[in-house]
C-alpha cells in the first residue's frame, strides 16, 4: 500500500510539475510578445515625432516681452484695420509647430492670415509662462490644451478664444476647418 501511495504521489507530482513548466514559457512568451512590440512602437513614434519637430520652424520666443509685443501689434492693428491672432503654445508642442507650418505653407491659408490678421505666437514654457499676459484673456487656473488661439480686435479687445482640437484631422489639420476659422475668427 505504501508503494502504491508513493507511486500515486510521484505520478501526480510529475503531472502537476509538467503542467507548470509547459504553461510558464507560454505565459512568458505572451507577456513578452505584448510588451516588446508596444515599447518598440512607442519608441519609434517618439523618434518620428522628434524628427518631425526638429524640421519644423520654431516661432515661439521664450525671451520675448510678450506684453510689449502685443502692445505694438495693437498699435499696428489700429493703423491697418486688422485683427490680431495670438497662437498660444511653445516650441515644445508638436501640434503648435504643425499648425504654424500648415498655415505658413498653405498659400490659401497664409493669404487669409496676411490679409485679416497680425499673427503672434505667445510662448508658454517652463522658461516663460507669460502668466500675466495669459490672465488678460483666459482663466490661467484652468487647464489649457495647446495650441489655442486668442482673437483680438484692432483695439486689443478679446473677441474669441478658440481651441485647436476642432481644427485637427488625423496627425494634422483640416484645411477646410482652418480656413473657416481664419475667415470667421471662430469655429464651434
Amino acid at each position: 500500500m505504501k508503494k502504491l501511495t508513493l507511486l500515486a504521489f510521484l505520478g501526480l507530482s510529475a503531472v502537476a510539475f509538467s503542467q507548470n513548466t509547459k504553461s510558464e514559457p507560454d505565459n512568458v512568451k505572451e507577456k513578452t510578445a505584448l510588451i516588446v512590440p508596444a515599447d518598440q512602437a512607442e519608441l519609434e513614434a517618439k523618434k518620428k515625432a522628434a524628427e518631425e519637430k526638429a524640421k519644423l520652424p520654431k516661432p515661439y520666443d521664450p525671451k520675448a516681452d510678450a506684453q510689449a509685443d502685443i502692445n505694438k501689434l495693437v498699435a499696428q492693428a489700429k493703423k491697418e484695420g486688422k485683427n490680431i491672432m495670438i497662437q498660444a503654445g511653445g516650441n515644445w508642442c508638436i501640434w503648435c509647430l504643425r499648425f504654424n507650418n500648415f498655415v505658413q505653407t498653405t498659400p490659401e491659408l497664409k493669404e487669409i492670415v496676411d490679409k485679416k490678421y497680425l499673427y503672434y505666437h505667445l510662448n508658454y514654457s517652463p522658461d516663460n509662462k507669460n502668466e500675466k499676459v495669459f490672465a488678460q484673456y483666459i482663466n490661467v487656473k484652468e487647464q489649457q490644451f495647446y495650441p489655442f488661439f486668442i482673437i483680438l480686435d484692432k483695439n486689443g479687445k478679446k473677441i474669441h478664444v478658440q481651441q485647436s482640437e476642432v481644427l485637427e484631422d488625423g496627425k494634422g489639420y483640416s484645411k477646410e476647418k482652418v480656413k473657416e476659422f481664419l475667415e470667421k475668427g471662430k469655429i464651434l
